[in-house]
C-alpha cells in the first residue's frame, strides 16, 4: 500500500489532512480529510471491488475523517472540493493472474496496489466488463450500507433508480421500487431499529429484480440525488454509501472511463 494509518496524539490538535496520509503535496494535500470524501471512495470501492479493501483509500480516509470529525474540524457531511467538482476514480491494469488497482481523487493518485485477479470481477456479472449499471450501484448499496434501515429518503431513491433503469414513469408492482416503499412505510411504524427492514434486504440480487437495467449516468445519479434528498428535509448531502452515493459513484466512474476510452 501507498499509504499509512493515521497518528495523532488524542489531543488532536490539527486536522489530519491528506498530505498527512498519502505522503503527497499539491491543492489536496493540505485539505483536512473529509467525510463525505471517505463516503464516496467507500461507495466507489464497493461499486467496482464488490466491497470495501481493508487498507487501501477508503478504509484510511474513513479512519482519518472520523477522528477529524470528532475534533470538530470537519461536519459530518462535509467533502472537498477536489472530490465534490472532480469526483473519485478507480482503475484496474489486468495481468495474468493479477491486478493492479489504482485509486484517485480528481487527477491526484491516493493508492495503488496489486491483488489476485477474480476470476470474474465483482461489477462484471455474467463475465462481462464495461459500464456500471444502475442495478449493480443499487447492490453496491446494499454493500456498503446495507445496515441501514429503509427510510422514506432510500425509498425515494431506489424508485428514482428503479424508473431511470427500466426507461418508464413509474416503478413496477411488486419490483425493487415497491419493496422499499413498503419497507420504509412498515419501518415509520415500528419503535425497534433491529426489527426494521434494511437496505440489503431490499437491494440484495437488485440487477435481477429490475424489469430493466441501464449504465448509470449523470443524469440518473443527479435525479436519484434529488430524490433521496427530497425526502428527508434534514439531509443536506445523501447518505453516505447509500443509494443515491452508490448510483452517483457508478456514474462517475463510467464518465472516467468513457474520457479514457476517448483518448486512447
Amino acid at each position: 500500500m501507498s499509504q499509512q494509518q493515521p497518528q495523532r496524539p488524542q489531543d488532536q490538535q490539527q486536522p489530519i489532512k491528506y498530505g498527512d496520509v498519502f505522503k503527497f503535496q499539491g491543492d489536496l494535500g493540505v485539505k483536512p480529510v473529509a467525510p463525505a470524501d471517505a463516503s464516496m471512495m467507500q461507495a466507489a470501492e464497493t461499486v467496482v471491488l464488490g466491497k470495501t479493501e481493508k487498507g487501501a483509500a477508503a478504509s484510511t480516509m474513513q479512519s482519518a475523517a472520523a477522528k477529524n470529525e470528532r475534533a470538530g474540524f470537519v461536519g459530518h457531511n462535509q467533502g472537498t472540493d477536489v472530490a465534490g467538482d472532480q469526483g473519485v476514480a478507480i482503475t484496474e491494469t489486468q495481468l495474468p493472474g493479477r491486478r493492479t488497482i489504482t485509486e484517485s481523487i480528481g487527477d491526484q493518485v491516493v493508492g495503488e496496489y496489486s491483488a489476485a485477479a477474480p476470476l470474474t470481477p465483482p461489477y462484471a456479472a455474467g463475465g462481462r466488463v464495461g459500464a456500471i449499471t444502475i442495478g449493480e450501484a443499487l447492490e453496491a448499496a446494499a454493500l456498503a450500507a446495507g445496515g441501514k434501515p429503509v427510510e422514506w429518503s432510500d425509498a425515494a431513491a431506489v424508485q428514482a433508480a428503479e424508473v431511470r433503469a427500466a426507461g418508464r414513469t413509474t416503478t413496477a408492482p411488486g419490483g425493487v421500487g415497491a419493496a422499499a416503499q413498503s419497507a420504509a412505510t412498515l419501518n415509520a411504524r415500528t419503535s425497534r431499529n433491529k426489527d426494521k427492514t434494511k437496505l440489503a434486504d431490499v437491494l440484495t440480487d437488485a440487477s435481477e429484480k429490475l424489469p430493466r437495467d441501464k449504465a448509470a449516468t449523470r443524469r440518473d445519479a443527479e435525479g436519484v440525488v434529488r430524490a433521496e434528498v427530497r425526502y428527508d428535509p434534514k439531509l443536506i448531502t445523501t447518505y453516505p454509501g447509500g443509494v443515491a452515493a452508490a448510483v452517483a459513484a457508478a456514474a462517475r466512474l463510467n464518465q472516467s472511463d468513457n474520457k479514457r476510452d476517448s483518448t486512447n
